[in-house]
């Protein structure tokens, strides 16, 4: 999350960017992916080509796209286990390896997942929360929720930090014994929650004394023509990556020019 943060600070092209409109166009790619049906795998790859072209303009490390992208399998595997038991009719035939449905709708759900994920982590570290905060805003979200999401991304860092103490002094007191007892962890734990309450309600009286009414300032960029083209351009191309099958159409292209 710190790395984030901090890739949202620097100056590149969709930090500049308005964060309306990475917004609108990074929920037009989730709806499009999620628009295709569950035994689609090949025509979802051109659309690897959003979440590639703005990490890459972003300069965001690949070791970090592909850690979070890591973290995220284990829940889309999850998902489709079972599809390959139940859903046994052959569907792909893969260099002479039958494939049935279930499988094949497996390998759709992790792609999903990796392209919705990757699309994410490159809309937060390429506006930064607040910016997506204020575009969530625009778009009508309610005050109240855009407010709290971005408390909550504030506080997390405070609870990390204040975990960290406690493992520190945990560790100094322990002989730096990696390992603890259930029952330590129990107590850390119920330690870190007294703390986070008092904590929190400290954070929230400095808040009051500094004229904090519920309402959160957030500064918004402003709609340039180059936002425009962005929205337009990679709408275009969302549409007909669903409209038509590319790496399908590519291939008889290829096919019929070979002599």
């Amino acid at each position: 999350m710190r790395a984030l943060d901090a890739m949202a600070a620097r100056t590149g092209d969709p930090a500049r960017r308005a964060p309306l409109a990475h917004l609108l166009v990074s929920l037009a790619f989730i709806v499009t992916v999620l628009s295709f049906d569950r035994y689609e795998v090949a025509s979802l790859l051109p659309l690897a080509l959003f979440p590639t072209a703005l990490a890459a303009r972003a300069r965001l490390p690949a070791v970090l796209v592909l850690r979070t992208v890591l973290l995220a399998l284990p829940f889309a595997v999850m998902v489709g286990l079972f599809n390959p038991l139940l859903d046994r009719s052959p569907m792909v035939d893969l260099a002479g390896l039958p494939l049935s449905g279930g499988w094949v709708s497996l390998v759709s759900i992790v792609l999903r997942v990796v392209l919705t994920v990757s699309a994410t982590l490159v809309l937060v570290a390429g506006t930064g929360l607040p910016a997506l905060c204020a575009a969530l805003a625009r778009l009508g979200v309610p005050q109240v929720l855009t407010v709290q999401l971005l408390l909550l991304y504030r506080y997390l860092f405070v609870l990390a930090g204040e975990a960290a103490r406690m493992d520190t002094a945990r560790r100094l007191r322990a002989g730096w014994q990696p390992r603890m007892a259930l029952a330590t962890y129990a107590s850390l734990l119920g330690q870190l929650l007294l703390r986070s309450v008092d904590r929190a309600q400290r954070l929230h009286q400095a808040m009051l004394l500094r004229g904090y009414t519920g309402e959160w300032p957030t500064e918004t960029a402003p709609w340039r023509r180059a936002d425009t083209v962005f929205v337009v351009g990679w709408l275009a191309f969302f549409a007909l990556a669903r409209g038509v099958n590319l790496p399908l159409a590519l291939g008889r292209a290829l096919v019929a020019s070979a002599p």
